[in-house]
């Protein structure tokens, strides 16, 4: 089976201290700005961390969504709360622990059809969630305001 690629650029500027706007590659979308909790930041918006939590509970719920749909299912608005716990690893390192996702159904389970296919299947078709999951190899570059590459540490 062939594998299919589709790639996205994103642009984050320094505004002051830890503070970065994001400009997103769709025409119309607002830039959003990031910001760390103090005391490195302001918490003027939210941090990495946050944001990959609302990834993650976006997929897993557009993801459910998608599915009751696909069975013409009209489940009424979707509600998610994420929990994300901070660890300090090996090093005292700050990571993700984990995230614990509550989808709330707008109804009674009883009341949407084919929901036990959905169950057993959304969560596979999250893009997000499942890449988390499984870790995602990130490449590192940095280069100074000649061009010039001062590190160059391939995805693995």
């Amino acid at each position: 089976m062939a594998s299919e690629s589709l790639s996205f650029i994103l642009e984050l500027e320094q505004i002051r201290d830890f503070e970065f706007r994001v400009r997103f590659d769709w025409p119309g979308v607002a830039e959003l700005d990031l910001d760390e909790p103090a005391p490195l930041g302001r918490a003027s918006g939210p941090n990495a961390a946050r944001l990959i939590g609302a990834a993650v509970a976006n997929c897993l719920s557009s993801s459910l969504l998608f599915c009751m749909r696909k069975f013409r299912q009209s489940p009424g608005p979707l509600r998610a709360e994420v929990t994300g716990e901070l660890v300090r690893n090996e090093q005292g390192r700050m990571r993700i622990g984990r995230f614990d996702v509550t989808i709330r159904l707008a109804e009674s389970a009883a009341a949407i059809g084919h929901l036990d296919r959905c169950m057993a299947q959304f969560e596979d078709f999250c893009v997000v969630t499942e890449s988390v999951r499984h870790g995602i190899p990130v490449g590192v570059r940095v280069v100074d305001v000649t061009g010039a590459e001062i590190l160059a540490a391939p995805a693995v």
